[in-house]
């Protein structure tokens, strides 16, 4: 089914830039917010409740396509109604238990439905998986080892951050288990974990495991590689501050309040940078080789 009619949830900075590429792509697009204060040029506007079923089902019906870019508690009311409809649904969250009613959802869905499609999760999937294919094949890998970190390029403050990404999204991934391979078996480490000091072009960043980076490559090289992992890449001082505030003042217990303060305390920055940075090690033609991808 040809993509004409599209909706798009969420008019933050993502959300936005979707709509956009849609529209340019000649697409019929319906933005959805709380208000039309950053709606573009040529999108239709909607004000609808997102936690009712019933008007989730009225908005989408008729439409052929959903990208949703809310906080990941509200993809799977979203999901839900995109498999009703038959619409196809994309979203960009790293939220593990989104991923998982989307997956089972996808098993009767007369329409693709396409979880975790962002940077990452997504993006640095498809680079990860595509450094793998240089090695030998039947070869285990040594590692695979994938970091993102999406940064202001003036850092304020402990945290050096600036919520041009969702602070929803970054504080449940600080607190969520992640997904892991170690020693060669699949497993689950605590948030936070396996603080490390990066080194890309000569400049130094902390890198510590969070949660949904990976999507489902655990599943996909299950006895394929000894380590595969991934890590969010911070300026200095952020890892200590997240642990601070989500473990010892038990910000855990109370997230939602954790994300009021972090979104007023360090509002968006369009001076930000993203780096990427994707390793994988193992044999070329016999011999231990390693291949990395930085941007």
């Amino acid at each position: 089914m040809a993509i004409k009619k599209i909706t798009v949830l969420g008019m933050g900075g993502v959300g936005r830039l979707v709509a956009t590429l849609c529209r340019d792509l000649k697409m019929m697009v319906t933005g959805v917010d709380r208000d039309d204060a950053h709606i573009p040029d040529g999108i239709t506007y909607k004000n609808v409740d997102l936690t009712n079923q019933s008007a989730l089902n009225d908005l989408l019906r008729g439409q052929d396509a959903v990208v949703c870019c809310l906080p990941f508690y509200l993809n799977a009311g979203v999901a839900k109604a995109a498999h009703e409809n038959g619409v196809h649904y994309f979203d960009p969250t790293e939220d593990v238990a989104t991923l998982d009613l989307v997956r089972e959802l996808a098993k009767t869905s007369k329409a693709a439905m396409i979880p975790q499609n962002g940077l990452a999760p997504g993006f640095i999937g498809i680079i990860g998986s595509h450094l793998t294919r240089k090695f030998d094949k039947g070869e285990k890998l040594r590692h695979i080892k994938m970091r993102v970190g999406a940064l202001p390029q003036h850092p304020i403050g402990q945290l050096g951050y600036a919520c041009n990404w969702s602070p929803t999204g970054l504080v449940n991934e600080c607190i969520m288990p992640c997904d892991v391979i170690a020693d060669g078996e699949r497993m689950k480490v605590p948030a936070l974990s396996d603080l490390e000091t990066l080194r890309i072009e000569g400049g130094g960043y902390e890198a510590f495991n969070t949660s949904g980076g990976l999507g489902t490559m655990c599943e996909t090289f299950e006895g394929r590689v000894e380590t595969l992992n991934y890590k969010t890449i911070r300026y200095f001082g952020h890892h200590a501050g997240m642990k601070l505030l989500l473990q010892d003042l038990r910000f855990k217990d109370e997230p939602e309040e954790l994300v009021k303060r972090i979104a007023d305390t360090l509002p968006p920055d369009p001076a930000d940078r993203v780096l990427i940075y994707a390793s994988v090690q193992g044999k070329i033609k016999g011999r231990m080789e390693s291949r990395t991808f930085v941007a």
